[in-house]
């Protein structure tokens, strides 16, 4: 928790090297020969000065930009915490200014930022104290110096609580010129955690009521009772309505009862379930996520929950698309017919996300000077627009004539349609080359940081690479993203678009994983075995090589996760995890009829819609309204989670209606 160094007396003497506090130390040891009341005064004087000093720094870095794990201190100030922050007091009993610097833990190889000065204490049992916040969505480590380029004092992790108040003394051990700094808690935090598990805990309960009632209502015994009181009913409704009668009331019944004679295309429910899954929890996200660390995007490397259901949505996408393809094919529709269709529909997707992420058209014309061009919707058309052609060259109309005892077989996803997978792998050759291969002026090649104060500070303008060095030359950095996840930790100023040029090239690749799994599913339709092992063997393969790209590690492999850069290893990672949950999904919902999918196979089944909705409507009730503490998370998480709940009943009363809203 703490680490004692020994602080050498200021009668020791020292080099005064360029720095305000060698100056004022010099000073002091002049002063100290003098002697008396000329001491004194120098003393005074000098504390004075660092006095200045210290406001000076807390006003200077009080305009600094950083708003990711501390804000600044205020000294003999109550400062009320606000969300995720907690309240931390400096106690500098040392004869010396204590400069306070920190450093999250979440932050791979940074720079510590200077949180501010305490000034020289009096003595003994008489401290200056300085008020600070500091964040409490990851550990930090604080660095105490007595000059900011020289000795350091001490250093000391820890990780606050929300809202809690804690005190850091500074002393000298035993009288002695050793310092000591030990962390006490004044007054203990929240559990700012606990209103997601009780939302947890009710979301859980009402799915168990939900599933013991269809329990229960599909019991025999049930079903004749309710079969009996409908009878009693319709008998009763015949005998007092006026325009009732026998025949028409056997003919409803009949019409109830009996299958529609139209032969509707069976539709894989666990599809239509996972993409639901994956829209409900981007648009709860997207809503704040009740404002918790682990429902934003990661700053960096790594993966939250926010990380996650972007590519899976891609990936059903891919999936999609096989099954999509060869069902028009077998319809007898011509491949240059779709070929338009794909066209049209990625050219509509673009222009739509074009729009819902610049929001200024509700105010008159969009300026182009300001317009942001990549985004979420224009990832998908482009994603959508390169696996459906390769598909449309590449796809058979009749599967039923291929030898499934051939010894090929087995690879039949990859060697069947070779010509496909020859372009993707082209297309990650390119990736690679331009990854770690293209020159960036002023930064190393193959970069793959965050620049800011990540990596020492010594690249603090090359976020994302040649990545983010492509957008800025293609796009200009006007037309890309100007508030990277990246600023939050790294303190970065560089615009940065993670749905940029270079990482729709890894969306494809996503999206073809996720074709394989179409593909799979048409080549062994109704063998239930076959298609569990295979999704088996390919998330079992893609998750084997995340590991050798990552060496298991969040920073230290050859290609680290990450969103930002939609790196290799982020999509075979998002991969892996697609064909397995949707190895459980498939078996659930449909070879064990388990699970109907319900709730989220509506949504599932009017993503556009919903996603496009979710967008524009976000600031309006009831999505949004105003809080009366905007500084809870039980508050955020309530009205995120009633807002996405909103988008849920509207996905399935369009179900019931059958409106679909498709491009």
């Amino acid at each position: 928790m703490r680490r004692n160094r020994k602080l050498p007396s200021l009668w020791e003497g020292g080099e005064p090297g360029g720095n305000q506090t060698g100056t004022r130390r010099g000073a002091e040891e002049e002063s100290g020969e003098k002697g008396g009341q000329d001491a004194e005064m120098s003393r005074r004087g000098s504390r004075t000065l660092r006095l200045a000093a210290a406001l000076v720094l807390v006003g200077a870095v009080c305009a600094a930009p950083f708003a990711a794990d501390v804000t600044l201190g205020h000294p003999h100030k109550s400062i009320a915490p606000k969300m995720d922050e907690a309240v931390l007091t400096v106690n500098n009993e040392l004869d010396t200014e204590v400069v306070v610097s920190w450093m999250s833990d979440h932050c791979y190889q940074c720079l510590y930022q200077g949180l501010g000065v305490v000034p020289a204490g009096l003595g003994p049992g008489m401290p200056s104290s300085v008020d600070f916040t500091v964040g409490t969505q990851h550990g930090i480590t604080l660095q105490l110096t007595n000059s900011p380029v020289t000795l350091e004092l001490c250093t000391v992790p820890y990780h606050f609580g929300e809202h809690g108040n804690y005190s850091l003394w500074v002393k000298n051990l035993n009288d002695s010129s050793e310092v000591n700094c030990s962390m006490v808690i004044n007054a203990d935090p929240i559990n700012g955690y606990l209103p997601i598990l009780i939302a947890f805990l009710l979301l859980t309960g009402l799915a168990i009521l939900s599933a013991i009632g269809g329990t229960i209502l599909g019991l025999d015994v049930v079903k004749g009772i309710l079969l009996q009181m409908t009878n009693a009913m319709e008998t009763e409704r015949l005998i007092n309505s006026e325009l009732g009668s026998p025949g028409r009331g056997v003919e409803t019944v009949t019409d109830n009862i009996l299958p529609s004679t139209a032969s509707p295309s069976k539709r894989l429910r666990s599809l239509d379930t996972f993409r639901g899954i994956s829209l409900i929890i981007m648009v709860f996200v997207n809503y704040g996520g009740g404002r918790y660390w682990f429902f934003r995007h990661e700053s960096w490397n790594g993966l939250t929950v926010a990380d996650l259901v972007f590519p899976w949505f891609v990936f059903i996408m891919g999936t999609s698309i096989a099954l999509s393809v060869n069902s028009l094919l077998r319809a007898g529709s011509t491949r240059s017919s779709l070929l338009w269709k794909v066209v049209w529909r990625s050219l509509q997707l673009f222009i739509i996300g074009v729009f819902i992420i610049n929001p200024n058209y509700c105010q008159g014309p969009l300026s182009w000077d300001s317009l942001r061009i990549p985004g979420v919707l224009q990832r998908l058309a482009w994603s959508y627009l390169v696996v459906a052609c390769l598909d449309l060259c590449v796809a058979r109309a009749r599967l039923d004539n291929l030898p499934m005892e051939a010894w090929w077989y087995p690879g039949c996803e990859i060697i069947l349609y070779w010509q496909a997978w020859l372009c993707v792998v082209v297309l990650e050759t390119a990736w690679l080359c331009l990854t770690f291969l293209l020159p960036v002026p002023g930064c190393p090649t193959g970069y793959l940081g965050p620049g800011g104060i990540g990596d020492m500070g010594l690249y603090a303008n090359c976020t994302g690479g040649a990545a983010g060095y492509i957008d800025r030359w293609l796009l200009g950095d006007s037309h890309i993203y100007q508030t990277p996840s990246s600023r939050v930790i790294y303190v970065t100023h560089t615009p940065y678009d993670p749905e940029g040029v270079l990482g729709s090239i890894n969306s494809i690749l996503i999206a073809f994983l996720g074709l394989q799994a179409g593909k799979i599913l048409l080549h062994y339709k109704d063998l239930h075995s076959k298609i569990i092992s295979r999704f088996l063997v390919w998330g079992l393969t893609l998750g084997i090589i995340s590991a050798v790209l990552t060496k298991c590690s969040k920073d230290q492999g050859f290609i680290p996760v990450n969103k930002n850069l939609w790196s290799l290893s982020y999509v075979t990672t998002l991969a892996s995890f697609a064909y397995v949950i949707l190895v459980l999904i498939y078996y659930i919902v449909d070879v064990k009829k388990m699970w109907t999918g319900a709730p989220f196979c509506y949504p599932g089944m009017n993503s556009i819609l919903v996603y496009v909705g979710h967008e524009v409507f976000e600031e309006y009730f009831p999505f949004r309204w105003r809080m009366a503490n905007s500084q809870s998370h039980a508050e955020h998480l309530t009205q995120n989670l009633l807002a996405t709940s909103c988008w849920v009943l509207i996905s399935y009363l369009l179900y019931k209606k059958k409106i679909f809203w498709k491009i």
